[in-house]
């Protein structure tokens, strides 16, 4: 334990130190990020500080590679790689066509060499062959993936996001499984949380750098693949993810379905979130980013702990879901934007 407590001070602090490192040569690495369509800030900000996380979570994960190779070295080739096409797209954009084919190639061999297609099929009690639920799930965590980096668009909010989804799990499963805290998938866990904490030493309101797609993608691939691992262990359900992913699903996906319905483009760049609409009405992302965590903490988490048992299951993911719908629904998640004068 000592050896893992050890490993996750050294995610934190490689984290803070490479994110450091990559604000004080922003420009001459190229990753300024200069306000456009989707930004919710105004001035030009460092961005790529999210290789402090793949760096951090590397470790991390390379620290349960020594004790489960497979799939673990595996998984931290394909984040890496991952978030090299993000850094990449972050210096010089990369068509939506390739960066989406080289994700779905990337994570369809993330869950494969997971082995986790045939216990998800299992919780899922449906019919269905494990080739459609492996092509299902592939969709599913790309949607995800690329879901996360449309969330990562104010000072910290995507980071703590990762932060609440990465503790959750490790608290319910050490609540529903004991022994999960001896194991080394429970500590990449926390390692990767350690990562990220140390990169919002640098991200929190009023951020001095942000994430960068290197970061969001990296982190919404390892969320995907680290959620998919604890249910295969037995150690969370479908709904507990479904529940502890609710913030972000039901903004990003409200905003999409309505865009959609008003027949936009919605590959364009956009700041029409619900997060982003707050943040523009109170004229600071402080407060929302903390509401956000205390939505996840306060009501999500609890709901996620009932759903372990499967008689709540359905009840909670409703309790979960369809008040953030109204809320996003009332807070104009998708709706055209209307000027608003911050306070």
């Amino acid at each position: 334990m000592i050896a893992a407590l050890l490993i996750c001070a050294v995610a934190a602090i490689a984290s803070f130190v490479v994110a450091w490192l990559v604000r004080r040569n922003a420009r001459r690495l190229g990753v300024i990020q200069t306000p456009n369509a989707r930004s919710s800030h105004s001035i030009p900000t460092p961005g790529g500080g999210g290789v402090g996380i793949v760096l951090g979570g590397s470790l991390a994960t390379a620290y349960a590679a020594l004790a489960a190779p497979w799939p673990m070295l595996a998984l931290l080739v394909i984040g890496v790689l991952v978030a090299a096409i993000g850094f990449v797209d972050d210096r010089t954009p990369i068509p939506a066509r390739f960066r989406l084919t080289a994700q779905l190639a990337l994570m369809a061999a993330a869950i494969w060499i997971s082995g986790t297609v045939g216990p998800l099929a299992g919780q899922l009690g449906l019919p269905l062959p494990e080739l459609v639920v492996g092509a299902a799930a592939v969709i599913v965590a790309v949607y995800w993936l690329n879901l996360f980096n449309f969330m990562d668009g104010i000072d910290g909010i995507a980071g703590s996001e990762a932060v609440f989804l990465l503790l959750a799990a490790a608290l319910l499963a050490a609540l529903h499984t004991p022994g999960a805290t001896e194991t080394t998938l429970w500590w990449v866990l926390l390692g990767l949380a350690a990562a990220c904490l140390g990169f919002l030493a640098l991200n929190w309101p009023p951020a001095k750098i942000f994430m960068g797609d290197a970061g969001s993608t990296y982190l919404g691939l390892m969320t995907a693949v680290l959620a998919l691992l604890t249910i295969s262990a037995g150690w969370l359900s479908l709904a507990q993810w479904v529940i502890l992913t609710a913030a972000f699903v039901v903004d990003a996906t409200v905003t999409l379905v309505r865009r959609l319905l008003l027949r936009e483009r919605v590959f364009e760049a956009h700041r029409r979130h619900a997060y982003q609409v707050l943040s523009r009405r109170l004229g600071s992302h402080l407060p929302v980013t903390l509401g956000y965590i205390g939505l996840n903490v306060v009501w999500l988490l609890p709901l996620a702990y009932l759903s372990g048992n499967a008689g709540w299951a359905l009840a909670a993911i409703a309790g979960a879901y369809l008040p953030l719908i109204g809320l996003a629904l009332v807070f104009g998640a998708g709706a055209p934007e209307v000027a608003v004068r911050p306070k």
